[in-house]
């Protein structure tokens, strides 16, 4: 008699979890945004004149580029961003071609 009642506890048991299991919530769905922006590396010497002359400028003459970019944006509008450095300070602007900073 007690193997009857266990053996049919276990089968009990062995029910309930396979339905647990067997459960199919909806699917979930991700999404991600893509960036429309290409970034291409440029060496520093490679910058164009305005550019140059930018990061030279008293407001900026503290500040050492280390690197930068071009970017192109989804709308075909370019504009260069340099990483520069300050000390401690790690900072990027971003310099259109002709020279002007972008805010």
């Amino acid at each position: 008699m007690k193997n009857f009642i266990l053996s049919a506890a276990l089968l009990v048991f062995a029910g309930v979890s396979t339905v647990n299991a067997n459960e199919i919530k909806s699917p979930l769905a991700i999404t991600v945004q893509q960036d429309s922006s290409a970034k291409v590396p440029v060496k520093l010497e490679e910058l164009p004149q305005p550019v140059q002359t930018t990061l030279k400028a008293d407001a900026y003459k503290d500040w050492v580029p280390t690197t930068a970019f071009l970017i192109t944006n989804a709308d075909k509008s370019t504009y260069y961003q340099v990483d520069v450095k300050k000390g401690n300070e790690v900072a990027f602007l971003k310099v259109g071609q002709d020279g002007t900073v972008i805010q």
